[in-house]
Protein backbone atom coordinates (compact mmCIF):
# COMPACT_ATOMS: atom_id res chain seq x y z
CA UNK A 1 0.00 0.00 0.00
CA UNK A 2 1.36 3.39 -0.97
CA UNK A 3 0.29 6.89 -0.20
CA UNK A 4 1.26 10.09 -1.93
CA UNK A 5 1.23 13.35 -0.05
CA UNK A 6 2.24 16.81 -1.18
CA UNK A 7 3.53 19.22 1.43
CA UNK A 8 3.25 22.82 0.31
CA UNK A 9 6.08 25.15 1.25
CA UNK A 10 4.81 27.93 3.55
CA UNK A 11 4.70 31.37 1.95
CA UNK A 12 6.87 32.74 4.77
CA UNK A 13 9.58 30.21 3.89
CA UNK A 14 9.36 30.94 0.17
CA UNK A 15 9.78 34.64 0.89
CA UNK A 16 13.13 33.97 2.56
CA UNK A 17 14.52 31.83 -0.27
CA UNK A 18 17.59 33.13 -2.10
CA UNK A 19 16.00 32.23 -5.44
CA UNK A 20 12.46 31.38 -6.45
CA UNK A 21 11.44 28.40 -8.57
CA UNK A 22 11.37 30.36 -11.82
CA UNK A 23 14.90 31.64 -11.22
CA UNK A 24 16.11 28.14 -10.38
CA UNK A 25 14.67 26.69 -13.59
CA UNK A 26 16.25 29.51 -15.60
CA UNK A 27 19.65 28.91 -13.98
CA UNK A 28 19.38 25.17 -14.53
CA UNK A 29 18.65 25.66 -18.22
CA UNK A 30 21.61 28.03 -18.55
CA UNK A 31 23.86 25.37 -16.99
CA UNK A 32 22.67 22.84 -19.58
CA UNK A 33 22.80 25.14 -22.61
CA UNK A 34 26.21 26.69 -21.90
CA UNK A 35 28.01 25.02 -18.98
CA UNK A 36 31.21 27.05 -19.38
CA UNK A 37 29.45 30.42 -19.29
CA UNK A 38 27.28 29.31 -16.37
CA UNK A 39 30.15 28.09 -14.20
CA UNK A 40 32.33 31.07 -15.12
CA UNK A 41 29.53 33.28 -13.83
CA UNK A 42 29.28 31.32 -10.57
CA UNK A 43 33.03 31.50 -10.01
CA UNK A 44 32.94 35.27 -10.43
CA UNK A 45 31.04 35.39 -7.13
CA UNK A 46 34.30 34.46 -5.38
CA UNK A 47 37.46 36.52 -4.94
CA UNK A 48 40.44 35.18 -6.86
CA UNK A 49 44.12 36.05 -6.58
CA UNK A 50 44.46 34.84 -10.18
CA UNK A 51 41.64 33.98 -12.57
CA UNK A 52 41.45 30.49 -14.00
CA UNK A 53 42.72 29.46 -17.44
CA UNK A 54 40.28 26.61 -18.03
CA UNK A 55 36.84 26.36 -16.46
CA UNK A 56 36.31 22.62 -16.63
CA UNK A 57 38.24 19.62 -17.89
CA UNK A 58 36.48 16.30 -17.57
CA UNK A 59 36.52 12.82 -19.04
CA UNK A 60 34.29 10.11 -17.60
CA UNK A 61 36.16 7.42 -19.55
CA UNK A 62 39.46 8.45 -17.97
CA UNK A 63 37.59 9.24 -14.72
CA UNK A 64 38.85 12.74 -14.04
CA UNK A 65 37.24 16.11 -13.40
CA UNK A 66 39.25 19.30 -12.88
CA UNK A 67 37.72 22.70 -12.11
CA UNK A 68 39.14 26.17 -12.73
CA UNK A 69 42.67 25.06 -13.61
CA UNK A 70 45.25 27.80 -13.19
CA UNK A 71 43.08 29.74 -10.77
CA UNK A 72 44.41 30.87 -7.38
CA UNK A 73 42.19 31.57 -4.36
CA UNK A 74 41.80 30.88 -0.64
CA UNK A 75 38.75 29.66 1.30
CA UNK A 76 39.62 31.58 4.46
CA UNK A 77 40.00 34.79 2.45
CA UNK A 78 36.61 34.29 0.84
CA UNK A 79 34.94 33.49 4.16
CA UNK A 80 36.49 36.38 6.08
CA UNK A 81 38.80 38.94 4.46
CA UNK A 82 36.53 40.04 1.66
CA UNK A 83 33.77 40.87 4.15
CA UNK A 84 35.89 43.11 6.38
CA UNK A 85 35.29 46.30 4.40
CA UNK A 86 31.50 46.19 4.68
CA UNK A 87 30.67 43.66 7.42
CA UNK A 88 33.52 43.89 9.93
CA UNK A 89 31.20 44.50 12.89
CA UNK A 90 28.44 42.09 11.84
CA UNK A 91 28.08 38.66 13.42
CA UNK A 92 30.03 35.99 11.55
CA UNK A 93 29.80 33.15 14.07
CA UNK A 94 27.15 32.61 16.75
CA UNK A 95 27.74 29.72 19.15
CA UNK A 96 25.33 28.22 21.66
CA UNK A 97 26.71 25.73 24.18
CA UNK A 98 25.26 22.62 25.75
CA UNK A 99 24.10 25.03 28.46
CA UNK A 100 21.43 27.27 26.84
CA UNK A 101 22.53 30.14 29.08
CA UNK A 102 26.03 30.21 27.58
CA UNK A 103 26.74 31.59 24.10
CA UNK A 104 29.40 33.55 22.22
CA UNK A 105 29.29 35.77 19.15
CA UNK A 106 32.22 36.67 16.90
CA UNK A 107 32.11 39.53 14.40
CA UNK A 108 33.90 39.13 11.07
CA UNK A 109 36.72 41.31 12.42
CA UNK A 110 37.05 39.23 15.60
CA UNK A 111 36.85 35.91 13.79
CA UNK A 112 39.41 37.06 11.22
CA UNK A 113 41.82 37.95 14.04
CA UNK A 114 41.31 34.63 15.85
CA UNK A 115 41.75 32.62 12.65
CA UNK A 116 44.90 34.53 11.69
CA UNK A 117 46.37 34.09 15.16
CA UNK A 118 45.77 30.36 15.24
CA UNK A 119 47.14 30.04 11.72
CA UNK A 120 50.35 31.58 13.07
CA UNK A 121 50.27 29.18 16.03
CA UNK A 122 50.25 26.26 13.61
CA UNK A 123 53.02 27.77 11.51
CA UNK A 124 55.10 28.27 14.67
CA UNK A 125 54.62 24.55 15.37
CA UNK A 126 55.89 23.59 11.94
CA UNK A 127 52.64 23.17 10.02
CA UNK A 128 52.90 24.19 6.39
CA UNK A 129 50.98 23.95 3.13
CA UNK A 130 49.92 20.37 2.41
CA UNK A 131 50.40 19.05 5.96
CA UNK A 132 47.48 17.12 7.47
CA UNK A 133 45.89 18.39 10.69
CA UNK A 134 43.42 16.29 12.68
CA UNK A 135 40.58 18.05 14.54
CA UNK A 136 38.91 16.06 17.34
CA UNK A 137 36.80 18.57 19.21
CA UNK A 138 33.37 19.33 20.64
CA UNK A 139 31.12 21.81 18.83
CA UNK A 140 32.83 24.95 20.12
CA UNK A 141 34.01 28.12 18.32
CA UNK A 142 37.60 26.89 18.30
CA UNK A 143 36.52 24.10 15.95
CA UNK A 144 35.49 26.57 13.24
CA UNK A 145 38.54 28.72 13.96
CA UNK A 146 40.84 25.71 13.54
CA UNK A 147 39.24 24.71 10.23
CA UNK A 148 39.51 28.21 8.80
CA UNK A 149 43.07 28.59 10.08
CA UNK A 150 44.06 25.41 8.26
CA UNK A 151 42.57 26.70 5.02
CA UNK A 152 44.38 30.01 5.52
CA UNK A 153 47.84 28.41 5.41
CA UNK A 154 46.99 25.58 3.01
CA UNK A 155 47.04 22.76 5.57
CA UNK A 156 44.60 19.91 4.93
CA UNK A 157 42.26 19.40 7.88
CA UNK A 158 40.31 16.31 8.84
CA UNK A 159 37.48 16.66 11.34
CA UNK A 160 36.85 13.53 13.39
CA UNK A 161 33.55 13.30 15.27
CA UNK A 162 34.10 13.84 18.99
CA UNK A 163 31.97 10.82 19.79
CA UNK A 164 34.35 8.41 18.04
CA UNK A 165 36.61 6.10 20.04
CA UNK A 166 40.37 6.41 20.42
CA UNK A 167 40.83 3.52 17.98
CA UNK A 168 38.68 5.19 15.32
CA UNK A 169 40.66 8.41 15.73
CA UNK A 170 43.98 6.56 15.56
CA UNK A 171 43.00 4.82 12.32
CA UNK A 172 42.27 8.19 10.74
CA UNK A 173 45.50 9.74 12.03
CA UNK A 174 47.51 6.87 10.53
CA UNK A 175 45.63 6.86 7.24
CA UNK A 176 46.10 10.53 6.46
CA UNK A 177 49.45 10.90 8.28
CA UNK A 178 48.26 13.61 10.63
CA UNK A 179 51.09 15.85 11.79
CA UNK A 180 49.10 17.84 14.37
CA UNK A 181 46.04 17.02 16.47
CA UNK A 182 43.72 19.72 17.80
CA UNK A 183 41.42 18.67 20.62
CA UNK A 184 39.91 19.79 23.95
CA UNK A 185 40.52 18.58 27.48
CA UNK A 186 36.89 17.40 27.50
CA UNK A 187 33.54 17.98 25.85
CA UNK A 188 30.05 18.28 27.23
CA UNK A 189 27.18 16.34 25.71
CA UNK A 190 23.80 16.14 27.40
CA UNK A 191 25.33 17.52 30.57
CA UNK A 192 27.92 14.73 30.73
CA UNK A 193 31.68 15.09 30.34
CA UNK A 194 33.37 13.38 27.37
CA UNK A 195 37.15 12.73 27.94
CA UNK A 196 38.44 13.89 24.57
CA UNK A 197 42.08 14.42 25.58
CA UNK A 198 42.21 11.01 27.23
CA UNK A 199 40.97 9.45 23.99
CA UNK A 200 43.39 11.58 21.99
CA UNK A 201 46.35 10.42 24.10
CA UNK A 202 45.50 6.79 23.38
CA UNK A 203 44.99 7.54 19.69
CA UNK A 204 48.34 9.30 19.26
CA UNK A 205 50.37 6.36 20.57
CA UNK A 206 52.46 4.89 17.77
CA UNK A 207 51.57 7.62 15.25
CA UNK A 208 53.68 10.37 13.77
CA UNK A 209 51.73 13.14 15.47
CA UNK A 210 54.27 15.84 16.36
CA UNK A 211 52.11 18.25 18.33
CA UNK A 212 48.73 18.43 20.06
CA UNK A 213 46.90 21.69 20.75
CA UNK A 214 44.41 21.44 23.62
CA UNK A 215 41.48 23.79 24.23
CA UNK A 216 40.68 24.03 27.94
CA UNK A 217 36.93 23.83 27.45
CA UNK A 218 35.93 22.53 30.89
CA UNK A 219 37.40 22.37 34.39
CA UNK A 220 38.35 18.71 33.89
CA UNK A 221 42.02 17.89 34.39
CA UNK A 222 43.97 16.19 31.61
CA UNK A 223 47.50 14.90 31.14
CA UNK A 224 49.84 17.08 29.09
CA UNK A 225 52.90 15.50 27.52
CA UNK A 226 55.96 17.74 27.54
CA UNK A 227 57.15 18.99 24.13
CA UNK A 228 54.09 17.58 22.40
CA UNK A 229 50.99 19.00 24.09
CA UNK A 230 50.25 22.73 24.26
CA UNK A 231 47.26 24.66 25.57
CA UNK A 232 45.38 26.70 22.98
CA UNK A 233 45.09 29.81 25.18
CA UNK A 234 48.81 29.80 25.97
CA UNK A 235 49.78 29.40 22.32
CA UNK A 236 47.42 32.22 21.28
CA UNK A 237 48.77 34.66 23.86
CA UNK A 238 50.90 37.31 22.20
CA UNK A 239 50.88 35.75 18.73
CA UNK A 240 50.41 38.10 15.76
CA UNK A 241 46.98 38.52 14.18
CA UNK A 242 48.63 39.19 10.81
CA UNK A 243 48.72 36.11 8.59
CA UNK A 244 48.24 36.62 4.84
CA UNK A 245 46.14 33.94 3.16
CA UNK A 246 48.10 31.38 1.15
CA UNK A 247 47.39 31.41 -2.59
CA UNK A 248 45.96 27.98 -3.35
CA UNK A 249 45.32 26.24 -6.66
CA UNK A 250 41.62 25.71 -7.29
CA UNK A 251 42.19 21.94 -7.28
CA UNK A 252 44.33 21.83 -4.13
CA UNK A 253 42.99 19.53 -1.43
CA UNK A 254 40.92 21.37 1.19
CA UNK A 255 39.99 18.68 3.72
CA UNK A 256 39.63 14.93 4.28
CA UNK A 257 36.33 13.64 5.66
CA UNK A 258 35.97 10.00 6.60
CA UNK A 259 32.43 8.66 6.43
CA UNK A 260 30.63 5.46 7.31
CA UNK A 261 29.53 5.13 3.70
CA UNK A 262 25.93 6.03 4.38
CA UNK A 263 26.74 9.71 4.95
CA UNK A 264 28.54 10.47 1.72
Amino acid sequence: MSEQQIFEIPASTKAKAWIDNATYLKMYQESVDDPKAFWDKQAERLDWFKKWDNTLDWDFNDAHIRWYEGGKLNVSYNCLDRHLETRADQAALIWESDDPNVDRTFTYKELHAEVSKFANVMKNRGIKKGDRVMIYMPMIPELAIACLACTRIGAVHSVVFGGFSAEALKNRILDCEGKMLITANAGIRGGKSVPLKQNADAAMEGTGTESCIVVKHTDDDCKMQSERDYYWHEEMAGVSADCPAEEMDAEDQLFILYTSGSTG
